[in-house]
């Protein structure tokens, strides 16, 4: 019997060790704190690294003994400086469960923030904001990363407005524990402010001069990296070039003078466009373009356009002559045919226009003449014959005055978070004697795009038009002078140019007048897709007759290769006139 015990035992052996040896993985569980605090404390424990690995219990519990001190450590950079632990540890099942109870205690107030710069450097608005934003810091709880990211801003404000030699003297946050104060100590030694001195361009395809007009300083001007972006932006969207690399020679900087170097690579001279596309207002139809993005040595460009689709016609040219100096002043000349056949109208047109293009305070500035002239129809339901009573038609040449301000901006041109556009536009025969009839108009169109909720998956969209027109001869005025509302860019759940005022055959004939407002709800889903909620609000009108028409419903987005593709189904509300649903559809960027 003891000689069977004694085997027995022998055999047991190895599997004890095995067990000794046996691998679990930790479970841990942290309370007492909410996150940014939790996540810190959780990273900061070598713990959560064996949440999917093996840990030995000889592992566990040394890394168990090390909690208090990796919390306290996770705590101290948010300004809490005593915290307290306790917590358990634990074996269930073949993994273990580690509780860990965080107390915070009182947090360390920032009682004081001493700060030296030059006075001449604190006077400048982008320094100064830094600065105010490092004092901001006082009275609030120490948190050393919001106390680096001030920091650092002041430091990349000096250098990004011209003090290339500033240099940090002092930076320290000295912390009273027993008094639960710190004082935050940071001095700059800014040195001199360099200026700009020559731009040289190495790889340009224009004569010498040409694209000094892209500068947005001169030589001697204060040195700023805003600027530099700016150029860089101005050459890229000139669209003559293929790399465009703005480099301010600091290291070869002497006596207070930065020379800047752009290096460039021609982009392909000609561009071929073409293909085929939908949209509700215009049906399918094929688009092909010829472009030249520089025609000579002086810049100038050329761009040629063809469409045809079911609904919309055109063939137009455009030559752009580049002027010297600032401004990006630019001289165009072109020529449109345009043939439309809406639900409601049709115009067969021939356009002329010449007009300067600059950038003025930010804007862009467009101010020209055009030449009108062609026949059109008011008054249509569909294809019904053009004899049908309430059908007007008519022959009309307008030659009129026309200037307008663009302006827009978004964070990212492909899908917009933070953006908005305004154009504004001001049209008048003044008194012009090749004109049919004489008017006055002003027109604008804004967009407003803000992204909001949890990753920024949601995106609120308002959008609005107005329009109002002086004219002695209404009727002479052709489609593309008067006013419609309804379809993809107006009020949804209409047709194309299906609202507005009616003849004495209840025939819409367009407006004098429009006002329209739209709000959109999107949410997505995935990165790519989402879906909409919108109410638009609106009308065409002559006179103090307004009346609003309303369109609801529910659209899907999706973010594809060729760009933001849009499809809305919309219906009117509380109209005894128009029922249904209808189908919108459009391809294109945001603003």
């Amino acid at each position: 019997m003891r000689r069977c015990r004694r085997r027995l035992s022998l055999l047991l052996l190895p599997l004890l060790a095995l067990a000794s040896l046996a691998h679990a993985g930790v479970a841990l569980h942290v309370d007492g704190v909410e996150d940014p605090l939790k996540a810190a404390v959780i990273d900061r424990l070598e713990l959560s690294q064996y949440a999917k690995r093996d840990v030995t219990a000889a592992q566990a519990a040394r890394l168990y003994q090390r909690v208090p001190e990796q919390v306290r450590a996770a705590l101290q950079p948010y300004g809490y400086y005593d915290a307290s632990v306790t917590g358990d540890l634990r074996q269930v099942g073949t993994d273990w469960q580690v509780d860990v109870h965080v107390t915070p205690g009182e947090s360390v107030k920032v009682a004081q923030v001493e700060l030296q710069l030059d006075a001449a450097a604190g006077k400048i608005a982008p320094i100064r904001r830094a600065r105010r934003a490092i004092e901001r810091l006082k009275g609030k709880t120490l948190n050393h990363e919001a106390y680096e990211e001030a920091r650092d801003a002041m430091s990349a404000q000096l250098t990004a407005n011209g003090y290339l030699d500033a240099r940090l003297l002092t930076h320290r946050v000295e912390v009273n524990r027993g008094e639960r104060r710190a004082v935050v100590k940071l001095a700059w030694e800014a040195g001199p402010r360099y200026r700009y001195g020559q731009v040289r361009f190495e790889g340009s395809q224009f004569n010498e001069g040409f694209l000094d007009r892209y500068v947005p300083f001169q030589s001697g001007d204060y040195f700023s990296q805003d600027q530099l972006l700016t150029l860089q932006q101005a050459l890229n969207g000139a669209d003559y070039f293929a790399v465009v690399n703005v480099l301010p020679d600091v290291d070869e900087a002497k006596h207070g003078v930065v020379d800047v170097t752009v290096q460039l690579a021609p982009a392909k001279r000609t561009i071929y466009t073409g293909g085929p596309f939908i949209g509700t207002d215009t049906g399918f139809g094929m688009r092909g373009g010829i472009e030249r993005r520089w025609a000579n040595r002086r810049g100038h460009k050329w761009k040629n356009e063809l469409v045809v689709a079911q609904r919309l016609k055109t063939l137009s040219t455009m030559y752009t002559i580049p002027l010297p100096g600032p401004n990006q002043r630019s001289y165009n000349v072109g020529a449109n045919f345009r043939d439309a056949d809406t639900d409601t109208s049709q115009s067969r047109t021939l356009e002329l226009v010449g007009n300067e293009t600059r950038q003025w305070h930010g804007w862009t500035r467009t101010l020209g003449v055009h030449a009108l002239a062609g026949t059109f129809t008011v008054g249509k339901r569909g294809r019904e014959p053009d004899d049908t009573p309430g059908i007007e038609h008519g022959r009309s040449t307008e030659v009129f005055a026309e200037a307008s301000l663009s302006r827009k901006q978004a964070d990212n041109p492909a899908f917009v978070r933070r953006g908005w556009s305004l154009t504004l536009a001001a049209r008048s025969t003044a008194g012009s004697l090749l004109s049919d009839a004489s008017f006055s108009q002003i027109s604008a169109d804004a967009k407003w795009i803000r992204a909001f909720g949890a990753k920024q998956r949601n995106r609120l969209i308002l959008r609005g038009s107005a329009g109002i027109t002086r004219t002695d001869d209404f009727a002479a005025l052709p489609p593309q002078l008067r006013f419609f509302a309804g379809g993809d860019r107006s009020v949804r759940g209409y047709g194309y140019q299906s609202i507005g005022p009616r003849n004495s055959y209840d025939r819409v004939i367009g407006g004098r007048n429009l006002l329209v407002a739209s709000t959109e709800v999107e949410h997505y889903f995935t990165r790519n897709w989402g879906m909409a909620a919108f109410v638009d609000a609106g009308n065409a009108y002559t006179g103090t007759d307004f009346r609003p028409k309303v369109g609801a419903g529910l659209g899907l987005r999706w973010r594809s290769p060729v760009g933001m593709i849009r499809l809305d189904l919309g219906t009117p509300i509380h109209d005894s006139d128009h029922h249904g649903i209808e189908l919108h559809v459009v391809i294109g960027p945001d603003l």
